[in-house]
C-alpha cells in the first residue's frame, strides 16, 4: 500500500490558501500541512484598509470560514515560525524546536516592508499596515481627521491613501521613486499620473527626502526632510515596495537572488520545493531573467498553479507583463492592481 504524501505550504495568505485547497481536491489522500506566523485564519489582507471606515473585528475580514481546513482535513498550525529548512533532509524546523518533515513543500511567505537604509533607525516610529495586528495599531494611533504621511506610496500605499481620504484623515505623500511600484514608468507618464494623484485630494511632498523621523507630542510624529523643512503627522506609513521573506530559506541549499529562484512551473532548484507569490522570482524567456509577478490576481494563481504541479500537472505561469497604468477620460488612476 502506496502511504500518502506529505504537503507542507508555509504562509496561509491567498497564495497558501489556494495551493492546500488544490492539492486537496486533486490528492484527497494526502497530508496537508499548512504553517503560518499568524493568530488568524485567513484573511483578505487587501481589505485592511476596510478598518478606517470602522471595520475592526478580524472576523468581518476572514475570506474563508474557519471550519474550512478541518472540513478538507487541512491540518493549520497557525503562531508558528519557520527558523529553517534542510532541503536534502526534508526537515522544517521550527522556532520552538520542533521538526516537521515533509515530501513537498510550498513556499508562500510573500513579502515584508522595503524601507531604505537611511530610514532602518526610524522603523519603531513608522506604521505598517501588513497584518492585522499593524493595521490595529495605526487606526488606534489615528486621531478623528487626523495627519498621516506616507513616504514613498507603491500601489499598495496609494490604496491605503485613497481609503484614508474617503474616511476623513489629512494625507500627506512623500513622492519617491517607489511611487507608482511595481509598475516601471517612464518620465513623462509619471508627470501625468503625479498630476492626477494632486487631484484625488493627497497634499503630495515633491523633491525632498526624509532624512529623519522624530517622536513629538501632539501630534506625534515629525518628519524632516533634506531641505530643512519639516511636516508634523499623527503617524508616518513606509510604502518602498516590498522584499521577500526569505531569511529561514538560507539553509534549504536553494538557489536564491532576492528571492527563491523558481521556472515557469514555480519549481526551485530542489525538486521537492516549490514557492509562489512575493516569494519567488520567476524565469521570463522573454526578459533572459528572473522576475517578480506582484498582485493579487497573480499571487492566487501562482498559488494555485504551484499546487496543480506539486500534485502531477505540468504547467507553466505566463511571465508576460499585463501590468497597465494609465490616467483614464475621467482624470482618474487606473491601475491593474485597482481603480482610483
Amino acid at each position: 500500500m502506496t502511504e500518502s504524501l506529505h504537503y507542507v505550504v508555509i504562509g496561509s495568505g491567498s497564495a497558501g490558501h489556494g495551493a492546500a485547497t488544490t492539492i486537496r481536491a486533486r490528492d484527497p489522500g494526502a497530508r496537508i500541512t499548512m504553517i503560518t506566523m499568524s493568530r488568524l485564519p485567513f484573511y483578505n489582507r487587501y481589505d485592511l484598509p476596510k478598518m478606517f471606515k470602522g471595520v475592526t473585528d478580524w472576523r468581518d475580514l476572514l475570506a474563508e470560514d474557519p471550519k474550512i481546513y478541518d472540513e478538507l482535513g487541512i491540518t493549520l498550525r497557525r503562531n508558528s515560525r519557520v527558523v529553517d529548512i534542510d532541503g536534502r533532509a526534508r526537515t522544517i524546523a521550527l522556532a520552538h524546536n520542533e521538526v516537521i518533515a515533509y515530501d513537498k513543500l510550498l513556499v508562500c511567505t510573500g513579502g515584508g516592508p522595503n524601507v531604505p537604509a537611511i530610514l532602518e533607525d526610524y522603523r519603531p516610529l513608522m506604521h505598517g499596515f501588513g497584518t492585522f495586528e499593524q493595521a490595529s495599531a495605526t487606526v488606534a494611533a489615528l486621531p478623528p481627521g487626523g495627519q498621516v504621511v506616507i513616504l514613498g506610496g507603491d500601489m499598495i500605499g496609494l490604496d491605503i491613501a485613497f481609503n484614508l481620504l474617503e474616511a476623513g484623515y489629512r494625507v500627506s505623500l512623500a513622492v519617491g521613486e517607489q511611487t507608482f511600484w511595481p509598475h516601471r514608468v517612464e518620465p513623462d507618464e509619471r508627470a501625468v499620473l503625479l498630476k492626477s494623484l494632486a487631484k484625488t485630494g493627497l497634499d503630495l511632498i515633491e523633491d525632498r527626502s526624509v532624512v529623519a523621523i522624530e517622536a513629538a507630542d501632539r501630534p506625534a510624529r515629525r518628519v524632516h526632510f533634506d531641505d530643512g523643512s519639516m511636516v508634523e503627522t499623527d503617524i508616518v506609513m513606509p510604502f518602498f515596495g516590498i522584499l521577500p521573506i526569505v531569511d529561514f530559506m538560507l539553509g534549504a541549499g536553494i538557489d536564491m537572488e532576492r528571492g527563491v529562484l523558481v521556472d515557469p512551473a514555480l519549481k526551485s532548484s530542489n525538486d521537492a520545493i516549490w514557492a509562489a507569490g512575493d516569494v519567488c522570482q520567476i524565469w521570463s524567456d522573454v526578459d533572459r531573467d528572473y522576475r517578480f509577478y506582484h498582485g493579487w490576481k497573480n499571487v492566487r494563481v501562482m498559488g494555485e498553479l504551484a499546487a496543480r504541479n506539486m500534485t502531477g500537472a505540468e504547467e507553466t505561469f505566463d511571465t508576460a507583463d499585463e501590468s497597465v497604468i494609465e490616467v483614464d477620460g475621467n482624470g482618474c488612476i487606473r491601475s491593474t492592481f485597482w481603480e482610483h
